[in-house]
Formats: structure tokens, C-alpha cells, sequence
């Protein structure tokens, strides 16, 4: 008799969280990966001491004593990693009236949502609109429903907020460094069905990417680097039960 009880863990899926007024006002927008990747590279850069400045002569000066020594690192080393997503329509064009977009543009909303991750921030797509019709129908004057401070734009020159979240155990700010595309199959209107997306991406700090004052998304960025270093802080001390057990396997007595 089936009890309806799998022994299949729930899987998690990872995600692209970004904050940003482009669209609707300050309120998540997820990409959610169809296909958690397989594989993800990860980097961390060494501590590297450049010349601090300019001097008269047109050379850099020297990085001082403490900057030299072999345990310097004055800051958290840059941690970079880089990973593919695939995305496949498939699935949603056999159930068009459950996905309607799916069904005219493939996987090009999912491309989009990403690429937008690299483009400036500007007006608010609703708050636009809301603006404009708001004029029309009262001539320029009062604004319908407050959507005036709504279409107020987003200072351009600035990418939104991006969080990287793959399970509870990595929830960091990022800043996309790269982008590729290989669309693999067409629709008849030539949407992209099926396509791979290579991505790099850069772990922002809190004392270098997020100086004060900060905005509330950039204090929920900064919160959930901190929970993440956290929780990166506990496993290593959880690791000196398995050295303790080491060093007592190496005794000879």
C-alpha cells in the first residue's frame, strides 16, 4: 500500500534575487534556476599589496611594512565564482494554457530578467505608466492614487541590489561580472526554447561595496553577507572535531 511518503530529499533551488524600482517599486524580483547547475567554480583572490598613490615623479609608492608582511590582509579576499544555467521550454509548451508566456516567447522572459541584471537602473515601468495616464486624465494636475511618487525615477548609473541565494547556506550580495548566451533551439516567431546561460559572478563586502550611509535593500544585503560569514565562521570551528580526531590517530601512543 503506497503512504504517499518519498525517500527523495526535497531539493532546493538556487536563485538571482534582485531589488530594484525598475518594475513595480522596491520588491524582489526572483529568477528562479529551472536546473540547479551541476557543477560551480569558486575563487578567492589573495591579498595582492598595489602602490597606494602618485608621488611627484609619476611612480607609485610603496606599500608599507604592514601592507608587505606575510600575514597581511587587511579586508575579506575577493571571492568570485562562476556557474551555467540551463533553461528549457519544453516542459511549458506541453501545458500552453498553464504557461501563456512560455508559450509565445520560450525561455527569452527568463534571458531578459538576467540581462537586465547588467543595465541601469532607471524610471519604474508601472510608475511610468501610472504617471503618464494620471496626467492625461487630470491635465497635468493632481495625480491619481499617489502614482506620481511612484513615477519618481531611480537615479541611473547604479545596477540594483543582486542577492545570490543557493540554500540557506549562501545568501550573498553579488554583482554580475558576466554574461553569455547560447540559444540552442527557436520558437516559429524565433523566441529562444532552449538556451544556455554562463554567468560570473562577484561577492560584494559590506566595508567596501556598501559604505554608509545605506538604503534598506542595502542593509538587507549587507545582513545577508553577514549571516552567510557567519555561518562560514561556524563550520570551520566545527572542523576541530575532525582535526582532534586527526591529531589523536597520529599519536603513537
Amino acid at each position: 500500500m503506497s503512504t504517499g511518503y518519498s525517500r527523495s530529499p526535497k531539493l532546493l533551488k538556487g536563485a538571482l534575487i534582485e531589488f530594484s524600482e525598475r518594475f513595480i517599486g522596491p520588491i524582489p524580483n526572483i529568477i528562479i534556476f529551472q536546473y540547479n547547475p551541476e557543477t560551480m567554480t569558486r575563487s578567492l583572490e589573495v591579498w595582492n599589496p598595489a602602490p597606494r598613490s602618485q608621488s611627484g615623479d609619476g611612480q607609485g609608492q610603496p606599500p608599507t611594512a604592514e601592507e608587505t608582511a606575510a600575514t597581511a590582509q587587511p579586508h575579506d579576499p575577493p571571492e568570485t565564482f562562476t556557474l551555467g544555467l540551463e533553461l528549457d521550454a519544453a516542459d511549458a509548451l506541453e501545458k500552453p494554457e498553464s504557461h501563456p508566456v512560455a508559450f509565445v516567447s520560450g525561455v527569452a522572459d527568463r534571458i531578459a530578467a538576467m540581462e537586465m541584471l547588467l543595465y541601469p537602473q532607471g524610471e519604474s515601468l508601472l510608475g511610468g505608466l501610472m504617471g503618464g495616464i494620471s496626467a492625461s486624465l487630470s491635465g497635468g494636475g493632481a495625480s491619481i492614487g499617489g502614482s506620481a511618487a511612484a513615477a519618481t525615477p531611480v537615479p541611473r548609473g547604479t545596477v540594483p541590489v543582486l542577492l545570490f541565494a543557493w540554500g540557506p547556506g549562501r545568501i550573498v550580495p553579488v554583482r554580475l561580472t558576466s554574461f553569455s548566451v547560447e540559444e540552442q533551439a527557436y520558437s516559429p516567431l524565433l523566441y529562444p526554447i532552449r538556451a544556455k546561460v554562463n554567468i560570473g559572478l562577484k561577492i560584494l563586502t559590506p566595508e567596501k561595496d556598501f559604505p554608509a550611509p545605506r538604503t534598506f535593500t542595502q542593509d538587507l544585503a549587507v545582513a545577508a553577507f553577514n549571516f552567510t560569514r557567519k555561518q562560514k565562521e561556524v563550520l570551520a570551528a566545527a572542523n576541530l572535531a575532525n582535526s582532534v580526531e586527526s591529531i589523536l590517530g597520529m599519536l603513537p601512543f
